[in-house]
This record gives structure tokens, sequence and C-alpha cells, in this order.
């Protein structure tokens, strides 16, 4: 018998500086293949998901903030940045990844 193991790596990435986002907006970046929305919240975290609605595409990045919540800019969808679920039943989630500040620097974590 044979035994398939899957080992998913997470990896960081750095994707620009601080000094890149303005509070309360986001901004997308490729990430390790993907597109991703990085935020700056006004307490001064980061916060990162996908960077595309799950609905209609929409550009998560452009969308309003609402304390734990972004809004998609198209039809007002909103996604929890904690589980990237949609607070509309029937939408699906978008992925959330790690994000943080080092040294200035936006690392987001993939994998």
């Amino acid at each position: 018998m044979t035994t398939t193991e899957s080992r998913t790596t997470a990896r960081e990435y750095e994707v620009g500086t601080l000094t890149d986002l303005t509070p309360g907006e986001g901004r997308t970046y490729t990430v390790g293949g993907r597109q991703i929305a990085v935020f700056l919240l006004g307490d001064g975290t980061v916060r990162a998901l996908d960077a595309v609605c799950p609905h209609r595409r929409g550009p998560l990045a452009d969308g309003q903030i609402d304390h734990d919540l972004v809004v998609c800019p198209l039809h007002q969808y909103a996604f929890r940045f904690d589980t990237g679920r949609c607070t509309t039943p029937g939408i699906d989630p978008v992925h959330t990844y790690a994000a943080h500040v080092r040294d200035g620097r936006l690392v987001v974590t993939v994998g």
C-alpha cells in the first residue's frame, strides 16, 4: 500500500514598503503567481486576501474598508479579513493570507 502525503510549504514574500500603502486603502500585488490585495488598516495593521471578488471578479483592493471587512466596489459584497467569508450567504469566500510589516517592508505569507 502506498500513502501519498501532501505537504504545503508556506513562503514569505516581500511585496513592497509600508509607505506604498495609505491607511484605509488597499493595493494589489502579484504574490507567488496570485493576485493579492494588501490593506493598511487605521490601527496600523496590514491584512491580505485574494484581490478578486468571486461574484463578478470585482477589484477588492479598490473596495471600502469597514473595520474588519472589505466591501467589493461592484456589488457591495463584504468579505471578512480574518476568514475571507462573505457576509452574504451563497457567495464563495476568498482566501486570506498572513501579512505583517518587517523593517518597514510588507510581508505576505502564501502557502
